[in-house]
């Protein structure tokens, strides 16, 4: 047995090298002299509105939908949509296929082409939804998340066809246009089309970033995420603050008190018992993080600040990924507009997440949430009404680095960029990877090819020329090294024995 398992570590032992195979340097060659019109592609779609999160754009997404599907048709897979939205409302999520060959792996990309809200007058410096290039950077809403990460998985598909060559892996593809909105009725496509997973091997998602805005990263986690809602009413209507004020309980005061119990100037939770189950930093885990290159004068950049929390490479990334973090976002029911409204709200709602972390359970999570402001709440002897909620959970999501897609993955990256990836967590929450992970049963990895500073969700939104052109490359690359490790690992499993003990 011990021979056994060291054979196979030795056969997966990634393999780098600084120089392409002649198919790999062809490959890259075309898509070299093909990237402008990989880039019009890219503008063509950016043009679209794809806008999820606001009603009056479906019509947009669904265009978007149908353009996806006809590129995939072109490309010759099979399309199949599928409706995804519930209770009678229509939007198709795409799903393709090429390639039905027993003997190769089957890859399905899993990415989604609609997107955050965008106005011209938000801040961006150019119209949104106008693809634009300056010193080398592509803006435009979807650039980076996920229309140019899909587009580029398309393009690298594309580029085998273009040269006649051999399609390495079998590919299925998912596409939707709800992620921003919560993907709402994917779970339910994926239990339904049970069959389209069948014969997959490997899943890829390319919806997050690098933790450098230079440097190459492949992500084996993410943290979850409870949100939560805080109501504190007092009367059925607003008050005028000159008859009522100082004589009432006013629920923005009891509100304000609520959430400033939360977390501490540190960054600390205050809510009892929210660390115990927080799931011990592993030896491995110290080692990854050791390794990965982090900039903080960099981030403070990219973030617009003057000064983190943490002043360390390892409390900063332990603080991103590691452990729980809580988060105030808005308050609902209160005067925000500019100028001075002197009314008394009769309810607000205050709205806040915390990022969880492995083990943390979403139920006790709850639990312990609820219970502490119910009891902050009771030492303030207010007579308004409180109500505690939690709209939405996800949890957090890991992976195994040693399966034959990272080993894949790694040696790709340092084919097309010269260089070992950071092996990064990812501090947001991408529900869609455990999701996939839960359901189909299936290795599931996340191989983003946008930089730090892409702007996703953010005013000027980017991908670079180079991540976008070599992120083809790099996908391109992965086609065929996932087929080479896969081809190993059947070779190791079916001609390797494992001897059984004389009894």
């Amino acid at each position: 047995m011990i021979l056994f398992v060291a054979a196979l570590m030795l056969l997966f032992e990634p393999r780098v090298s600084s120089t392409s195979s002649s198919l790999e340097t062809q490959i890259f060659q075309y898509i070299d002299d093909h990237q402008n019109e990989f880039i019009e592609n890219l503008k063509d779609w950016v043009a679209v509105k794809s806008d999820s999160v606001q009603p009056a754009f479906r019509k947009e997404v669904t265009r978007m939908m149908e353009l996806t599907a006809d590129r995939l048709r072109a490309l010759g897979t099979s399309v199949m949509l599928v409706n995804q939205l519930p209770d009678g409302q229509s939007l198709p999520a795409v799903l393709a296929e090429l390639g039905k060959d027993p003997h190769k792996p089957t890859v399905c990309f899993y990415g989604h082409v609609d997107v955050q809200p965008a106005k011209k007058e938000d801040g961006w410096k150019t119209d949104p939804y106008t693809l634009t290039e300056i010193d080398g950077n592509l803006y435009g809403r979807g650039a980076t998340d996920n229309k140019g990460p899909v587009l580029a998985w398309i393009n690298a598909v594309e580029t085998f066809r273009a040269l006649k060559l051999d399609m390495p892996v079998n590919f299925k593809f998912i596409i939707e246009g709800m992620e921003e909105a919560g993907s709402l009725g994917l779970d339910e496509v994926v239990k339904e089309t049970e069959h389209f997973f069948s014969d997959v091997d490997y899943i890829v998602i390319s919806d997050n970033l690098w933790l450098s805005k230079k440097k190459p990263a492949l992500t084996y986690g993410t943290r979850g995420n409870a949100c939560f809602f805080v109501e504190v009413e007092c009367g059925e209507k607003d008050l005028h603050s000159g008859t009522f004020g100082g004589i009432i309980h006013e629920p923005m005061t009891d509100l304000i008190a609520l959430l400033d119990s939360l977390v501490n100037m540190s960054g600390h939770i205050l809510i009892p018992g929210i660390y115990d189950d927080v799931a011990t930093l592993t030896e491995e885990e110290k080692q990854l993080d050791e390794s990965i290159e982090y900039d903080l004068e960099e981030h403070k950049t990219i973030a617009g600040v003057n000064k983190f929390l943490y002043d360390t490479k390892e409390d900063i990334l332990l603080h991103l990924w590691r452990y729980p973090c809580l988060s105030i976002h808005g308050i609902e029911g209160a005067f925000y507009e500019p100028g001075i409204k002197t009314v008394i709200p009769s309810k607000v709602i205050g709205k806040f997440s915390i990022r969880q972390v492995p083990h943390m359970a979403l139920a006790t999570v709850e639990k312990q949430v609820t219970q502490y402001l119910e009891e902050v709440f009771s030492k303030r002897n207010s007579s308004n009404k409180l109500k505690v909620s939690m709209p939405m959970g996800t949890m957090p999501w890991i992976a195994d680095i040693k399966k034959p897609m990272y080993l894949a993955a790694k040696t790709a990256i340092k084919t097309v960029f010269g260089e070992e990836p950071d092996m990064i967590q990812d501090g947001s929450t991408i529900p869609i990877a455990r999701m996939f992970q839960n359901e189909t049963r299936k290795s599931v990895m996340m191989l983003p090819i946008g930089a730090a500073d892409a702007g996703e969700h953010s005013q000027n939104e980017k991908i670079s020329r180079y991540n976008y052109i070599q992120g083809t490359k790099l996908f391109a690359s992965f086609f065929l090294e996932i087929s080479k490790f896969h081809g190993q690992l059947q070779e190791a499993s079916n001609t390797t024995s494992v001897p059984t003990e004389e009894p």
